[in-house]
C-alpha cells in the first residue's frame, strides 16, 4: 500500500511539472549530447579518438551534463513550490512530510536516471554511426567495448542520479534559491573534469560527491517535518 501511494504521489508530480518545458529540455541535452564526443575528439583532444575505449572514457564524463537537469527539476519540484505557496496544499495531503519528500525524491532520481541512460544509447549509436561516415575513432568497438559501454551507462546513471542531488538540501529546502541551485549543479557537472588540477583522482571526487549527494538526499527527508512551509 505505501508503494502504492508513492507512485500516486510520483505521478502527480509529473502532472504538476511544466512537462512541455521538462521535455523541450531533455530534447536539448540529448541533441547536444548525442554530437559532443566526436565534436570534442575532431576539435579539441584528438588522443580520445585513438581507440573507441577512450572515446567511451570521454563520453562518461560528457553525459555528467545531466546532474544540470537534477537541478533544474530540484527547482520546479521543490523551490517553485515553495515560492508560489502550493506546496502547502501537499502538505495537507492525508501523508507525512516524509513520504511526501520521499515522493519528489524518487520522482527526481527516475526521470533523471532515465533521461540520462537514453542519452547513453542516442550518444553511442551517434557516435559509432557517424564514425563509420567519417572515421574520426580508430579502429572498430570490440565486444568488451560495447559490454563496457552498456555496463557503465547504468552505473554512470546512477551516479549522475545521485549526484544531482547534491543541491537539494542547502539550496533546494533550506535556502530555496534557484541561482544557487543551478551554480551547485554546473560546479557539480565540471568538478571531475578539473580534479587533475586538484591532484585528485576523477573517481575519488565523484565518489565523493555521491556520498554529498546522498547526505543532502538523508537530510532533506530526514528534516522534512519540521522545514517550515515558508
Amino acid at each position: 500500500m505505501g508503494g502504492n501511494k508513492l507512485f500516486k504521489l510520483m505521478l502527480l508530480e509529473w502532472r504538476k511539472l511544466k512537462r512541455l518545458s521538462v521535455i523541450g529540455e531533455v530534447i536539448i541535452y540529448w541533441l547536444i549530447l548525442m554530437f559532443m564526443p566526436l565534436f570534442f575528439i575532431k576539435m579539441v583532444m584528438p588522443d580520445f579518438g585513438e581507440s573507441y575505449a577512450a572515446a567511451i572514457e570521454l563520453n562518461l564524463f560528457i553525459q555528467m551534463g545531466f546532474i544540470l537537469f537534477g537541478g533544474s527539476l530540484i527547482n520546479q519540484v521543490f523551490i517553485e513550490e515553495y515560492k508560489n505557496k502550493t506546496i502547502s496544499l501537499s502538505f495537507g495531503y492525508p501523508i507525512s512530510r516524509k513520504k511526501l519528500f520521499m515522493a519528489k525524491v524518487l520522482f527526481i532520481s527516475l526521470l533523471v536516471f532515465l533521461t540520462t541512460i537514453i542519452s547513453f544509447i542516442f550518444t553511442g549509436l551517434t557516435t559509432y554511426m557517424l564514425d563509420q561516415v567519417f572515421s574520426i575513432i580508430n579502429g572498430n568497438p570490440t565486444n568488451s567495448d560495447i559490454i563496457t559501454y552498456f555496463t557503465s551507462s547504468i552505473t554512470r546513471s546512477l551516479i549522475i542520479t545521485l549526484i544531482s542531488f547534491i543541491p537539494l538540501f542547502l539550496f533546494g529546502i533550506l535556502k530555496r534559491l534557484t541561482v544557487p541551485t543551478v551554480t551547485c549543479s554546473i560546479l557539480a557537472m565540471q568538478l571531475p573534469n578539473f580534479s587533475s588540477f586538484l591532484h585528485l583522482e576523477p573517481e575519488f571526487v565523484i565518489t565523493v560527491m555521491c556520498i554529498l549527494g546522498a547526505l543532502s538526499v538523508y537530510l532533506s527527508i530526514k528534516t522534512a517535518e519540521s522545514v517550515g512551509e515558508i
